[in-house]
């Protein structure tokens, strides 16, 4: 009878450990989700939960880590230009969870006439978010938004030269500088 029922025990764990192995997936593309929500709502406090100490991005060969409270502030940049991130696919793949992400805000719709879809991975320290890669522009296209930039940055620098240094300042005064610096182009153009 004891050997019956240690067989039954043994045989529920096993069964019940390989029911949660799946749910570590899932749980990783839901701590995704609430990251790409938190940078929809402009949420700072609720992207800081998701994070690990540190946090770096990447766009081909340029990386920039952040801290948690640096990070914070980039998404205080963000949010002046009313961002909308829209999760278009997302899967779990062995290197994270891999999102094809479309954003538009008032500084995209201004330089590239279109919101700018991505392919990024999310990378994790355990549950919290480590790193988000963009390895794919999916829709973007370059030279429209080069050119809009070169257009901005040069009457920027005949009739607003104090706000000069705004494309490179990304925190929330840069980027009401850089929102000021569109509205007046385009008040003149």
């Amino acid at each position: 009878m004891n050997k019956t029922i240690g067989i039954l025990v043994l045989w529920a764990l096993a069964f019940f450990s390989c029911k949660t192995a799946p749910k570590k997936e899932t749980d990783k593309i839901g701590i995704a989700r609430q990251y790409y929500q938190a940078l929809d709502r402009s949420d700072g406090p609720a992207m800081e939960k998701l994070l690990a100490d540190s946090l770096f991005t990447q766009e081909g060969d340029y990386r920039q880590t952040f801290s948690r409270a640096a990070y914070r502030e980039w998404v205080k940049w963000d949010a002046v230009f009313e961002p909308r991130y829209e999760i278009l696919q997302i899967a779990q793949e062995s290197e994270g969870v891999v999102a094809k992400i479309s954003k538009g805000d008032k500084r995209i719709f201004f330089l590239h006439k279109a919101p700018i879809v991505t392919q990024q991975v999310i990378r994790f320290d355990g549950n919290k978010i480590s790193g988000v890669e963009t390895i794919d522009y999916i829709g973007f296209n370059e030279s429209t938004f080069l050119d809009n930039r070169g257009k901005l940055l040069r009457w920027i620098e005949e009739h607003h030269p104090e706000l000069n240094g705004f494309l490179y300042d990304q925190t929330e005064s840069g980027g009401m500088n850089y929102l000021k610096a569109i509205e007046l182009y385009q008040d003149n153009n």
